[in-house]
């Protein structure tokens, strides 16, 4: 299996829901670093695995619409405890959306999975991971 990584940043604010998570049940600020790898059995004719500037472009638009925002008021994020996990899931989703749609140049079926990886700071991390 072959993999590609792109990173970009984000800062949000949100709030928590639960005791759990003591005093970031109140609005906070956060800022992650964003990786996006995806990945696939083998390589394409031009031997990689995407285009990674084409890569890069997608996560970095797919932040804008995240970046400097209160996740607290985003409909597509209504209802739903915004933790660090969710979030993760949530940009592996827009992404795999962009793939679907043909703007990274590659195929769903080419691909066979992507993982998206949200990192607080240097010891804490969190990913979501999905099938194509």
């Amino acid at each position: 299996m072959f993999e590609v990584t792109v990173s970009d940043h984000l800062m949000v604010a949100h709030s928590l829901r639960g005791d759990v998570f003591g005093p970031a049940q109140g609005l906070h600020g956060a800022t992650y670093v964003v990786e996006a790898a995806f990945a696939r059995d083998g390589l394409d004719d031009d031997g990689i695995v995407l285009d990674i500037g084409r890569a890069a472009e997608a996560l970095h638009a797919v932040l804008a619409d995240l970046n400097y925002r209160n996740l607290d008021e985003l409909d597509s994020l209504a209802g739903l405890n915004t933790t660090t996990e969710v979030l993760a899931r949530e940009i592996a989703d827009r992404i795999a959306k962009r793939i679907a749609d043909g703007s990274l140049g590659v195929a769903t079926g080419d691909l066979a999975r992507i993982r998206v990886t949200l990192r607080e700071n240097p010891n804490a991390w969190a990913s979501y991971e999905r099938s194509l």
